[in-house]
């Protein structure tokens, strides 16, 4: 499994935010991270197949996404959390789950042990009969991780995941990414520790552009000691903006 991004050009009528990026991506986990209008969710929702390639190519899995003929074929191999997900409140957990399921492709007779599971993965077995809108923020967000990993597709798109999670739930997402490490997980966070904890991988975005695209170790190389931050993963990421943006 493999995902080839090709000289990707994106973005709305006249506004340039992804400008010729070029990327592969493997099984691991990659962290993209970035300023607000960087191109981060521009991008997962490029690989989401949700927005068409303005230029450039995109193959998921071998399969080239040039129309919605290809973005249909893709489209069985991908699960995709957005940041801001919407449900049907009277929806049960059960019910969310096994939709995504159906949509992904997932076969009947194996979508009800891949969606049990899967809620058993973000631990809400207790709550599978909840309705969606009973549920807390982070439950909600959980029943959303769950969604996103059912069935195991092969690219995993993940918008702001651990907003909303506490310690504990943050650290029980660490555990269940990297259970996933024969998929491409592609992890959209502003959480410098997340990153260090669980990635393999990292890509900052800035201006629709690579500013750092290597290892988690290669970036904290760079982040020189005069710089703000509470780690060398994080003076690396202030190091890799414009001057004009390192102030705080």
């Amino acid at each position: 499994m493999s995902v080839t991004i090709d000289k990707l050009a994106q973005g709305y009528g006249k506004t340039v935010v992804i400008d010729r990026l070029t990327l592969t991506l493997q099984p691991g986990i990659t962290a993209l991270l970035g300023p607000n209008g960087a191109g981060k969710t521009t991008l997962l929702r490029t690989l989401a197949t949700i927005l068409p390639p303005r230029f450039g190519t995109i193959r998921i899995d071998g399969i080239e996404v040039d129309g919605e003929r290809g973005a249909r074929r893709a489209r069985d191999r991908i699960g995709y959390l957005p940041q801001d997900f919407g449900v049907d409140p009277q929806m049960t957990v059960s019910d969310f789950v096994e939709y995504a399921a159906w949509l992904r492709g997932v076969r009947s007779g194996q979508r009800w042990r891949s969606v049990g599971e899967a809620i058993d993965m973000v631990d809400l077995a207790d709550q599978r009969r909840t309705k969606m809108r009973k549920l807390s923020g982070g439950m909600r967000r959980r029943a959303g991780i769950a969604w996103a990993i059912v069935g195991r597709p092969r690219l995993i798109l993940l918008d702001e995941p651990t907003v909303g999670l506490d310690p504990r739930q943050r650290l029980q997402f660490r555990k269940i990414i990297t259970s996933l490490g024969d998929a491409v997980v592609v992890l959209s966070t502003h959480l410098i520790d997340d990153v260090e904890a669980i990635c393999d991988r990292v890509v900052v975005l800035h201006g629709g552009v690579a500013k750092f695209d290597g290892t988690v170790q290669g970036m904290s190389a760079l982040g020189p000691d005069d710089l703000p931050g509470h780690s060398a993963l994080e003076r690396a990421y202030m190091h890799l903006l414009p001057e004009s943006e390192r102030r705080l």
